[in-house]
């Protein structure tokens, strides 16, 4: 008989059973859709050709921090209806086996609804997030690769 693993993996990619999450700073009600072929929340804000949605709150609250626009961020409780693949622009060669369960789809998310007693993360570390992304666009690399 096999030893119990140590460790198991968090699901990923279309075995992940969810609740999953989406950040923005666009305000959404209770059965809304966020589809693609808007203006990007990052980078150069190019058409983006999918949306973006995670299982897990943290990764959701940095969506809703770091996208561009005025105002508070939101965090919606979101439903996939279509299928959603790991996005690559968090795995493997970022964080491997993807422990944000970050992923995208070219379908609509629906939203459920909003998410209210979230937490900013604190000052500093967000901006040491700011900074870094700054310092890519400096670079020329676009933070979302389709």
């Amino acid at each position: 008989m096999d030893a119990p693993a140590l460790h198991d993996p968090a699901p990923h990619g279309p075995d992940d059973p969810g609740p999953f999450f989406h950040g923005t700073k666009t305000a959404r009600e209770p059965g809304e859709t966020i589809e693609p072929g808007y203006g990007s929340n990052f980078g150069s804000r190019r058409t983006a050709r999918f949306v973006y949605l995670t299982a897990t709150l943290d990764a959701a609250v940095w969506g809703a921090e770091l996208a561009v626009g005025e105002g508070r961020g939101h965090v919606y409780r979101v439903e996939p209806t279509g299928p959603f693949e790991d996005d690559p622009n968090l795995t493997d060669t970022r964080f491997p086996g993807n422990p944000t369960r970050s992923y995208r789809t070219r379908s609509p998310l629906r939203v459920l609804g909003e998410v209210e007693d979230w937490e900013n993360h604190p000052p500093d570390v967000l901006q040491h997030m700011r900074d870094h992304l700054a310092e890519l666009d400096r670079q020329g690399v676009e933070a979302i690769e389709d």
